[in-house]
């Protein structure tokens, strides 16, 4: 009897939706404060879902989510770069 392999689910902070981890966009704030996106969803760092559209992507950036997420001070630019990643990305 083959063993199903469980599906890791992660929870969008912009629309609070679960969905499979491979199917998000993971955002990371490293050690010294540094905040990327993670296309590899490997790098080391706190970790923050977000779904794969545009809508989340705005939320994110109207709401400055990342600020409630990382209990830190995320400047615009950060926002605008996670979004020109985005659309880059694509």
């Amino acid at each position: 009897m083959p063993v199903e392999k469980k599906i890791p689910l992660r929870t969008c902070i912009a629309c609070r939706e679960e969905k499979p981890k491979r199917e998000m966009l993971r955002i990371v704030r490293s050690a010294d404060g540094q905040i990327a996106l993670d296309f590899s969803g490997k790098l080391p760092g706190r970790g923050a879902y977000i779904c794969n559209g545009a809508g989340c992507i705005g939320k994110l950036k109207k709401y400055k989510l990342l600020n409630k997420t990382f209990s830190a001070d995320v400047s615009a630019e950060i926002y605008a770069r996670i979004e020109e990643e985005f659309l880059g990305g694509k």
